[in-house]
């Protein structure tokens, strides 16, 4: 089975105005927050593997543990070799509120919030600019065209490089893309989350934006390694998601049992697989990867030798076709927060 990419990581624009990235990015998320317990030595490893094999797009959050993943990114870029370090591109969301307790308490989109937020991320990744801006769910109480001007006049500042969205529905793009260029969308995209390609996907294309699609393994449960025992510790939040519960789990990982089938035959893993499959929707798509140790990274990167062709994206269809997963994406009080449902 092909484990490792044979080939130097091929590169994407990301969008009309966005930087050119690798066409797969690596998301730290994992490295810090609810996935439960994890390895700072191997998270800083990875991410130099990631750099290492030529992949210059790393994304994080604000309030990915804290603050926490901020700094493991800073850490890791510092003790990177200086080329390496040179071409790494930061993606940063901000805006979620945090609870002591490590809740979520609601989004804030307010101009001196952004400017805010993006001050405490700039000192704790150790930069002069975050290449690219986002707020991770749109503030019910903050139109989106005061949220992005306040990035617009980031950029204007030299501390921010382009502006993101996340989770936003088509017409919210189109309002955001008004106010300033856009560079990517950030949104999940995966074999088993398909509702971008109704309004939102045909959108952002005619605008010119980029995607980033997180999610394309869905948190692990396409990826081939979950199991119907697996138990999950505490901080997992898959232990919440519908994906993840009872009857929905097993209809779910019967799903992956299909595509399995057409992995085998193709003689690579289920997760290459689900990863070719996205990038295959289009070259203006980048998935991010998020992979918590080196194992998992380089069985990603072999997804960018997997070339699917028309009867291998007709089986794939087939054995997991749109809509055939059971449960939400995540629990009905964050579903609320997506404007991209809605």
């Amino acid at each position: 089975m092909t484990t490792t990419a044979k080939n130097p990581v091929p590169t994407r624009p990301l969008g009309a105005t966005g930087p050119v990235v690798s066409a797969l990015g690596l998301g730290c998320m994992g490295m810090s927050a609810l996935y439960g317990e994890s390895d700072r030595a191997e998270s800083i490893a990875t991410i130099h593997a990631a750099l290492d094999a030529g992949v210059t797009l790393l994304d994080t959050g604000d309030f990915y543990g804290m603050g926490h993943n901020e700094l493991l990114i800073a850490e890791a870029l510092r003790t990177a070799p200086a080329a390496a370090r040179e071409q790494a591109l930061t993606s940063v969301k901000f805006g979620a509120l945090r609870t002591v307790e490590g809740g979520f308490s609601g989004y804030d989109g307010r101009p001196a919030a952004v400017k805010n937020f993006a001050a405490y991320s700039l000192q704790r990744l150790g930069a002069d600019h975050i290449d690219i801006y986002r707020i991770a769910r749109v503030d019910p109480d903050v139109p989106i065209e005061e949220t992005v001007g306040a990035i617009a006049e980031l950029v204007e500042a030299g501390h921010v490089r382009h502006i993101g969205l996340s989770e936003v529905g088509a017409d919210t793009l189109r309002r955001a893309a008004a106010v300033a260029p856009i560079a990517d969308l950030q949104i999940e995209y995966s074999l088993i989350s398909r509702s971008i390609e109704e309004k939102i996907l045909p959108t952002a294309r005619e605008l010119g934006i980029g995607v980033t699609a997180y999610g394309v393994l869905s948190r692990g449960l396409i990826s081939g390694h979950f199991t119907r025992d697996r138990q999950l510790g505490p901080g997992d939040f898959r232990g919440f998601s519908p994906r993840f519960q009872g009857d929905n789990l097993d209809h779910n990982l019967d799903l992956v049992d299909r595509l399995r089938a057409v992995a085998e035959a193709k003689g690579v893993t289920v997760a290459q697989t689900a990863i070719a499959w996205v990038l295959a929707q289009g070259t203006d798509i980048v998935p991010l990867i998020g992979a918590r140790r080196r194992d998992r990274l380089a069985e990603a990167l072999g997804a960018l030798d997997v070339t699917l062709d028309a009867a291998d994206l007709a089986a794939i269809e087939e054995a997991v076709p749109a809509d055939a997963a059971a449960g939400a994406r995540y629990p009905e009080a964050q579903m609320a927060h997506l404007d991209s449902e809605h």
